[in-house]
């Protein structure tokens, strides 16, 4: 089969930043089903492991990505969920070659059937940030569905594309309140088209949020350390804070200890890598929100959509995705 890969960490601006080869089709284990690849989405989870990964030359081309849509081409011994030419759509697993190829295999239980309502580019723009919104919200600071009414909750990095997922969710599914964050026009006024009843600037929230103790959860998509005091301060007594990025410095936890501040680590990896008992979540996840999809109660966050399995063509969506000034998610149909 045909793949895209690294063999070293490079620039993305370097010839080989991205190669194209051929290597040999996976076979799925018993619980795997084999998946031909229509579309691909790409993360920031992407391009650090391509920055990363490859500090000395490996031998062989390393496979990312870990968001796609595809039709079911094989199923292994053990698969009770799916069948040959069914569609589907998932995140993956990260200790496993990924999505940036013709076929991947992939553990039953992180896949669903993908919404019928979807197109492929449409459908590949979702898993990896559904699941990580779902599981920040639901998961892992269990807040309850329906709930919420007069509380409230800030969403610092609203435009990108856990944010713009979450937005949603919790518009649907809750009661609360939703102040999301945006620095420019335009990703403000898409926090504002998919639902966020307030934005303000993730740069000023000292001017703009003024209060301390005046923000019930708060979920962090873009720096945990830069806004961590911030955070300390807005957070309410017995509040949650849930985030998904690295620290790049070192961060006082002891500012939550007075507010018995709940603290909440989000990596949607870690149910597949270490293979957790509660790894059907993802199946269940996927499949409810396939649902919420279908009914017209979520919409994609799908932005820009680039065609073939090229490396030029990852070239060009990691140098977006890296520049920071990306809204939504950006998707690669084969």
């Amino acid at each position: 089969m045909k793949a895209v890969g690294f063999k070293k960490s490079l620039p993305i601006e370097e010839e080989n930043s991205f190669i194209e080869f051929e290597t040999e089709q996976p076979r799925p284990e018993p619980k795997d089903i084999l998946v031909r690849i229509q579309a691909v989405s790409v993360n920031p989870v992407d391009y650090k492991i391509r920055q990363s990964a490859a500090k000395e030359a490996l031998d062989t081309p390393k496979i990312i990505g870990w968001d796609a849509a595809g039709i079911v081409e094989d199923v292994g011994a053990e698969v009770t969920m799916f069948q040959k030419g069914d569609e589907v759509w998932y995140s993956g697993d990260l200790t496993r070659p990924g999505c940036n190829a013709e076929y991947q295999v992939v553990d039953e239980r992180l896949v669903s059937l993908k919404p019928k309502n979807l197109n492929w580019q449409e459908a590949a723009a979702m898993p990896l940030t559904t699941l990580t919104a779902w599981e920040c919200i639901f998961d892992r600071m269990h807040i309850s569905r329906d709930s919420g009414e007069d509380k409230n909750i800030l969403i610092i990095g609203g435009a990108g594309g856990v944010g713009s997922i979450a937005i949603q969710l919790l518009k649907k599914l809750t009661k609360l309140e939703v102040i999301a964050t945006a620095s420019r026009k335009e990703t403000a006024d898409w926090c504002k088209e998919i639902g966020a009843d307030k934005v303000v600037n993730h740069y000023e929230l000292d001017k703009e949020l003024p209060e301390e103790n005046s923000i019930d959860y708060i979920l962090n998509f873009a720096d945990t350390s830069g806004h961590w005091e911030n955070m300390a301060r807005l957070i309410a007594p017995e509040g949650a804070i849930s985030c998904v990025v690295n620290t790049t410095k070192k961060v006082d936890l002891n500012l939550l200890k007075n507010k018995s501040v709940s603290f909440h680590w989000e990596l949607m990896f870690t149910r597949p890598k270490f293979q957790t008992s509660s790894r059907i979540r993802q199946h269940e996840i996927l499949d409810e929100t396939r649902k919420l999809f279908e009914s017209g109660q979520l919409k994609t966050t799908l932005e820009k959509h680039f065609e073939g399995l090229k490396a030029e063509t990852f070239k060009e969506v990691h140098k977006l995705q890296e520049s920071g000034e990306s809204i939504g998610k950006n998707v690669i149909v084969f």
